[in-house]
Protein backbone atom coordinates (compact mmCIF):
# COMPACT_ATOMS: atom_id res chain seq x y z
CA UNK A 1 0.00 0.00 0.00
CA UNK A 2 3.07 2.48 1.17
CA UNK A 3 4.87 1.63 -2.33
CA UNK A 4 0.89 2.21 -4.26
CA UNK A 5 0.64 5.40 -2.56
CA UNK A 6 3.93 6.83 -3.39
CA UNK A 7 3.47 5.87 -6.77
CA UNK A 8 0.00 7.70 -7.52
CA UNK A 9 1.91 10.94 -6.10
CA UNK A 10 4.60 10.35 -8.85
CA UNK A 11 7.76 8.77 -6.41
CA UNK A 12 9.87 5.85 -7.77
CA UNK A 13 9.29 3.29 -6.58
CA UNK A 14 10.58 -0.69 -6.93
CA UNK A 15 8.72 -3.45 -6.12
CA UNK A 16 10.98 -7.15 -5.48
CA UNK A 17 10.49 -9.99 -3.33
CA UNK A 18 13.16 -10.69 -1.21
CA UNK A 19 14.12 -14.02 -3.01
CA UNK A 20 13.50 -12.43 -6.60
CA UNK A 21 15.58 -9.38 -5.34
CA UNK A 22 18.55 -11.48 -4.28
CA UNK A 23 18.04 -13.99 -7.44
CA UNK A 24 18.09 -10.76 -9.81
CA UNK A 25 21.31 -10.04 -8.24
CA UNK A 26 23.32 -12.91 -7.76
CA UNK A 27 22.71 -13.12 -11.36
CA UNK A 28 23.38 -9.95 -12.29
CA UNK A 29 26.98 -10.37 -10.06
CA UNK A 30 27.58 -13.51 -12.10
CA UNK A 31 27.13 -11.95 -15.66
CA UNK A 32 29.41 -8.83 -14.68
CA UNK A 33 26.34 -6.19 -14.62
CA UNK A 34 26.06 -5.86 -10.81
CA UNK A 35 26.84 -2.36 -10.89
CA UNK A 36 24.60 -1.44 -13.46
CA UNK A 37 21.77 -3.19 -11.41
CA UNK A 38 22.90 -1.65 -8.27
CA UNK A 39 22.92 1.47 -10.28
CA UNK A 40 18.83 0.99 -11.37
CA UNK A 41 17.70 0.10 -8.39
CA UNK A 42 19.12 3.56 -6.66
CA UNK A 43 16.83 5.68 -9.32
CA UNK A 44 13.91 4.48 -6.89
CA UNK A 45 12.90 6.73 -4.22
CA UNK A 46 11.58 3.72 -2.41
CA UNK A 47 12.36 0.02 -2.44
CA UNK A 48 9.92 -2.20 -1.47
CA UNK A 49 11.16 -5.86 -0.76
CA UNK A 50 8.45 -8.41 0.35
CA UNK A 51 7.90 -11.94 1.94
CA UNK A 52 11.57 -11.02 3.96
CA UNK A 53 12.35 -14.36 5.73
CA UNK A 54 9.95 -16.66 3.72
CA UNK A 55 13.16 -18.00 1.92
CA UNK A 56 16.44 -18.24 3.48
CA UNK A 57 18.84 -16.64 1.69
CA UNK A 58 22.60 -17.62 1.26
CA UNK A 59 25.99 -16.15 2.47
CA UNK A 60 25.99 -14.48 -1.34
CA UNK A 61 23.56 -13.19 -1.70
CA UNK A 62 22.75 -11.93 1.83
CA UNK A 63 25.85 -9.96 1.05
CA UNK A 64 24.48 -8.45 -2.14
CA UNK A 65 21.28 -7.40 -0.38
CA UNK A 66 23.26 -5.87 1.88
CA UNK A 67 25.04 -3.96 -0.84
CA UNK A 68 21.40 -2.87 -1.89
CA UNK A 69 20.52 -1.29 1.85
CA UNK A 70 23.67 0.14 2.14
CA UNK A 71 23.30 2.08 -0.54
CA UNK A 72 20.38 3.09 0.17
CA UNK A 73 21.05 3.96 3.89
CA UNK A 74 20.07 7.83 4.49
CA UNK A 75 19.37 7.98 0.43
CA UNK A 76 16.36 5.80 -0.37
CA UNK A 77 13.32 4.76 1.70
CA UNK A 78 13.23 1.40 2.37
CA UNK A 79 9.85 -0.91 3.19
CA UNK A 80 10.44 -4.73 4.31
CA UNK A 81 7.18 -6.62 4.64
CA UNK A 82 7.98 -9.73 6.78
CA UNK A 83 6.15 -11.58 9.75
CA UNK A 84 9.78 -12.46 11.22
CA UNK A 85 10.70 -10.48 14.51
CA UNK A 86 14.62 -8.74 14.20
CA UNK A 87 15.59 -11.33 16.63
CA UNK A 88 15.51 -14.05 13.78
CA UNK A 89 16.83 -11.89 10.98
CA UNK A 90 20.11 -13.51 11.98
CA UNK A 91 18.32 -16.80 10.73
CA UNK A 92 17.05 -15.03 7.49
CA UNK A 93 20.67 -14.00 6.63
CA UNK A 94 22.77 -16.70 7.95
CA UNK A 95 24.58 -14.35 9.67
CA UNK A 96 23.98 -12.28 13.35
CA UNK A 97 26.56 -9.77 12.30
CA UNK A 98 25.14 -9.02 8.88
CA UNK A 99 21.44 -8.77 9.93
CA UNK A 100 22.53 -6.62 13.17
CA UNK A 101 23.95 -4.20 10.45
CA UNK A 102 20.86 -4.12 8.15
CA UNK A 103 18.70 -3.87 11.29
CA UNK A 104 20.89 -0.90 12.57
CA UNK A 105 20.49 0.73 8.94
CA UNK A 106 17.09 -0.43 9.22
CA UNK A 107 15.87 1.49 12.75
CA UNK A 108 17.93 4.65 12.72
CA UNK A 109 16.01 6.43 10.79
CA UNK A 110 12.80 3.92 10.32
CA UNK A 111 9.59 3.57 11.30
CA UNK A 112 7.45 0.36 12.10
CA UNK A 113 4.14 -0.66 11.47
CA UNK A 114 2.65 -3.81 12.51
CA UNK A 115 -0.60 -4.85 11.09
CA UNK A 116 -2.73 -6.91 13.23
CA UNK A 117 -6.41 -8.88 12.97
CA UNK A 118 -7.67 -10.65 10.09
CA UNK A 119 -5.53 -11.94 6.73
CA UNK A 120 -7.06 -9.72 3.59
CA UNK A 121 -6.18 -12.87 1.45
CA UNK A 122 -8.34 -14.87 4.38
CA UNK A 123 -11.29 -12.77 4.58
CA UNK A 124 -11.54 -12.39 0.83
CA UNK A 125 -10.81 -15.62 -0.26
CA UNK A 126 -13.14 -18.10 -2.43
CA UNK A 127 -12.75 -21.19 -0.65
CA UNK A 128 -14.23 -20.80 2.59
Amino acid sequence: ALGRKACRQGVPVRFYTAAGLVMRLLRANTEGKLDRELQAIAKARMIVIDELGYVPIDEEGSRLLFQVVTNAYEAQSIVYTTNIEFSGWGRVFGDPNMAAAIIDRTVHHGRMIRFEGESYRRTHALMQ
